[in-house]
């Protein structure tokens, strides 16, 4: 996913390319996923489907479309100093913060399961420390661009986690933002409107405010319609705190919810 990154950034790759790319890379995590391929059923739908459906190879289909979705979904959510980090670290302490409130449920007796989060934890972790160096020379004033290598990067450590955590469902719940964003660029994305190569905000060079871009279908320029112009710095800021929002509603929706839904 880097070299998949580091092309784009170099020979602006097309969109078809960007999502062929990713399904070759998600293959050997595909092959090395040693778990199971059944769905638990909602509780309202048990006595006619049972606890758990075998959907087999739809599974593994499921997990190429998860890892395709995930390093797409941090790429698009991109163009201002330190979001791409920004995002990633907030959603990223999420995950490890999911992690170890598991293994502090989980009983000691179910060692498979605890080891799950045990192995998200090794990979999360350094995955936040790289990270947090990296943000304290991409935020705004940005010395360093990270591109879309970064972003590549970052979206498939999200997918190995998930898929090999086992907590794809989960996961999503930390996406509320990236998903937000995946279904306003969705038209433009698809062809039903123009997309240009850059969807960026405009900025305004005598009150150095970025503005709205009214045909540029990203949550970025939905806050910028929503709150006015801000400043670069203040944008970024009030992304990250509503991803930060998105995490904790999304992890309450976890505890609470899926006992309602699951049983």
């Amino acid at each position: 996913m880097i070299l998949l990154g580091f092309a784009d950034c170099v020979l602006n790759l097309r969109w078809r390319y960007k999502l062929i790319m990713p399904f070759f890379a998600s293959l050997p995590l595909v092959v090395c996923y040693t778990g199971p391929t059944s769905i638990m059923v909602p509780a309202f739908l048990r006595h006619s489907l049972g606890s758990l459906v075998d959907v087999g190879l739809l599974y593994h289909l499921y997990m190429i479309l998860y890892a395709i979705f995930t390093t797409n979904a941090i790429n698009i959510y991109a163009g201002v100093n330190g979001i791409e980090v920004g995002q990633s670290i907030v959603t990223a302490c999420g995950v490890a913060f999911y992690n170890v409130l598991e293994l502090s449920l989980i009983p000691m007796d179910r060692a498979e399961e605890r080891f799950y989060h045990i192995f998200s934890l090794s990979l999360i972790l350094p995955f936040i420390g790289v990270s947090l160096a990296l943000f304290k020379y991409n935020k705004y004033p940005s010395r360093v661009f990270v591109g879309d290598t970064y972003t590549y990067f970052a979206g498939m450590v999200f997918a190995v986690v998930g898929i090999l955590g086992h907590f794809t469902k989960t996961l999503l719940l930390l996406f509320i933002p990236q998903i937000l964003n995946f279904m306003l660029s969705l038209p433009q994305l698809i062809g039903i409107i123009y997309c240009p190569r850059h969807r960026l905000p405009k900025l305004n060079e005598k009150t150095l405010k970025l503005e709205c871009v009214s045909n540029h279908h990203t949550i970025i320029n939905a806050f910028l319609r929503v709150c006015g112009p801000t400043n670069e710095k203040q944008t970024v800021n009030m992304l990250l705190l509503f991803q930060l929002l998105c995490c904790t509603v999304g992890l309450v929706l976890r505890y609470r919810f899926s006992d309602f839904l699951f049983g």
